[in-house]
Order: C-alpha cells, then sequence, then structure tokens
C-alpha cells in the first residue's frame, strides 16, 4: 500500500512538472511572441522580455524577430526612360513593428521576403522607367567632373568632358522607391527603414554596344590629336623652309652687296692705277679694246667697222698674216 502511494505520488510530481513546463516560456530580449490557441491569435503581442506563462498544450508560442532585418535583392534587368536595359541590384533594411498584422497577413519572415521582392522590385522598375539613365548613375547634379588639362587646352576639347545636366539625381530615385515601397509594406505590420542601390550595371545584351561606342569615341579623341599633331608637323616644316629661304635670300644679297663693293673698289683702283699719267690711260683703253676682241670676234665672224670706230683704229697698223 506504501508502494502504491509512494507510486501515485513520484505521477503526480511528473505530470505536475511536465504542465509547469508546458505553461512556461521565456521571451528573448531581441524577439516578440504571439500567442496562439488552436491557430488563432489570442491576447496581445507579448514585446517585453523575461519569463512568461500561457495555457499548457493549448497555446502556442509564436516568435517573432525585432531587430532591423536584412532584404537583399536579386540583380534585375529593367528598361530607363531613355530605352536603355541595366542590370539594378538594390538591399533595404526593415523591421518588424506591429507583430500581430505581421503574423496574420504574412506568418513568418520567408513570406516577408517574397512579399518585399514583389514590392520593391516592382517600385524600382516603376521608378527606373520614369528616369533616364544618368539620373539613376549620378549622385548629384553639383558634381564636377574630371577632365583632362590637356585635351581641356584645345578648341575641339574645351566642350569635352561636361556633365549632363540632370534634374534629381540617385539619391532622389531612391527616396521615391523608398515612399512608394514603404506605404506598401506598411499594412503587414512591417517598417522600411532605408533603401539603397547596390550595383547598376549594363545589360549583357547591350553591354558590348556600349563598349564599343565609348571605344569608337576614344578613337575619334586619338584622331583628333593626330591630326592636329599633323597640323602643328606640318606648320613646322612649312615655318622650316619659309625660314631657309630667309636665310638663303639674306646670304644671297650678303653676297651680291660683297660682289658688288669688291667691284667697285677693284674699279676704282683700276682708275687710280691708269689715271697717273695719259699713257696709262692709253695703255688702259688699249688693254680693254683687246680684251673685248675675243667676245665679239669669232672664226666665222664678219664684221662691218668704219674707219673711225674704237675698235678699227688699233687693227689699222696690223698685218693680215699677223697672229
Amino acid at each position: 500500500m506504501k508502494n502504491v502511494k509512494t507510486v501515485i505520488v513520484v505521477l503526480v510530481a511528473l505530470v505536475g512538472a511536465f504542465v509547469l513546463a508546458s505553461s512556461i516560456y521565456t521571451v528573448d530580449e531581441v524577439e516578440q511572441v504571439i500567442i496562439t490557441q488552436f491557430g488563432k491569435p489570442v491576447g496581445q503581442p507579448v514585446t517585453e522580455a523575461g519569463l512568461k506563462f500561457k495555457v499548457p498544450f493549448v497555446q502556442e508560442v509564436n516568435p517573432i524577430d525585432k531587430r532591423v532585418l536584412e532584404w537583399d535583392g536579386a540583380p534585375s534587368d529593367m528598361p530607363t526612360k531613355d530605352k536603355l536595359y541595366i542590370s539594378v541590384d538594390l538591399f533595404a533594411r526593415w523591421r518588424i513593428v506591429e507583430p500581430l498584422q505581421y503574423f496574420l497577413r504574412l506568418r513568418d519572415e520567408r513570406s516577408a521576403q517574397s512579399r518585399l521582392d514583389d514590392i520593391l522590385g516592382s517600385e524600382t522598375r516603376n521608378a527606373v522607367a520614369k528616369h533616364e539613365l544618368i539620373e539613376i548613375i549620378r549622385t548629384t547634379k553639383d558634381r564636377v567632373p574630371l577632365r583632362d588639362a590637356v585635351l581641356a587646352s584645345t578648341e575641339q576639347g574645351a566642350n569635352m568632358g561636361e556633365l549632363v545636366p540632370i534634374e534629381k539625381g540617385r539619391k532622389l530615385v531612391e527616396e521615391e522607391i523608398f515612399s512608394a515601397a514603404a506605404e506598401k509594406v506598411g499594412v503587414f505590420g512591417i517598417e522600411l527603414l532605408d533603401i539603397r542601390f547596390k550595383r547598376i550595371n549594363y545589360n549583357e545584351s547591350v553591354r558590348p554596344k556600349i563598349y564599343d561606342r565609348m571605344i569608337s569615341e576614344r578613337r575619334q579623341i586619338a584622331e583628333r590629336f593626330l591630326s592636329e599633331g599633323n597640323g602643328e608637323a606640318a606648320r613646322i616644316r612649312g615655318n622650316r623652309v619659309r625660314d631657309l629661304n630667309k636665310i638663303q635670300s639674306e646670304a644671297y644679297r650678303q653676297v651680291e652687296e660683297i660682289r658688288g663693293l669688291a667691284d667697285a673698289k677693284a674699279t676704282e683702283i683700276y682708275a687710280q692705277a691708269y689715271n697717273q699719267s695719259p699713257q696709262a690711260v692709253e695703255f688702259y683703253e688699249f688693254t680693254r679694246t683687246m680684251a673685248s676682241y675675243p667676245s665679239i670676234i669669232g672664226d666665222s665672224t664678219t664684221i662691218v667697222l668704219s674707219t673711225d670706230s674704237d675698235l678699227f683704229k688699233f687693227l689699222k697698223g696690223m698685218s693680215v698674216g699677223a697672229d
């Protein structure tokens, strides 16, 4: 009899311990709890950490994270307003602020992530489609680009490298997506904290065309530099020929001036030498006349001279056979 009582006491103690264990639960600092009874929420969400009690076996504890959670969307291809297909990669931060609404509409984090994929992806596609690519890439309209000093100094490159003016910029586009998406996810008990573009790239199908266009533009700049270099080389060669002709012309002028001065000096010396006496003058006339004969008279030359000619007077006394 005594053994039966002992067994009954032990069984009652075990059942009591089991019932007590089933009615006690703990809430962590980073959690909030929804209590459900037969699958339906009962009471208010438990948001304070500590040891809590529930009806054993009937009620179930559903923990919900109350920390800031991460959403990292998959890259998605979408067109811009200027018909350029780009691959957009987003990330966002969110948290659960109304756990009961969240539990009724979504139940778990996996469903929430799926719904965020739909809403944020849709709003991103709408925002990208309303703006040109430059508006999504550029951060601010006040940014000044770095420009090549040599290229900027040329007349053709004065306007090259200037940024296309924008109205909004990437930050305001992100704010548009955030405002539209925050309102839609709010009905699920979710607060959207932030959203940012992680990466924006050209679509794989159009990327080779974009690169080809960039290469073509660089080649045009190279050709412009080459053309300017050839023009500068032609100018230098022209200046060289002009300077060479100028030097040769000045040298020839100086030579002629020196030659003229030498002839004048020689004439002056001859004049001084042959004007010293009448005999010297007569001898000078004779030598000059003799020197002119070879240039006037040839082997087959026939000359008719008058008897009072200066050329004839020195021939009067010459014999026919004289050499």
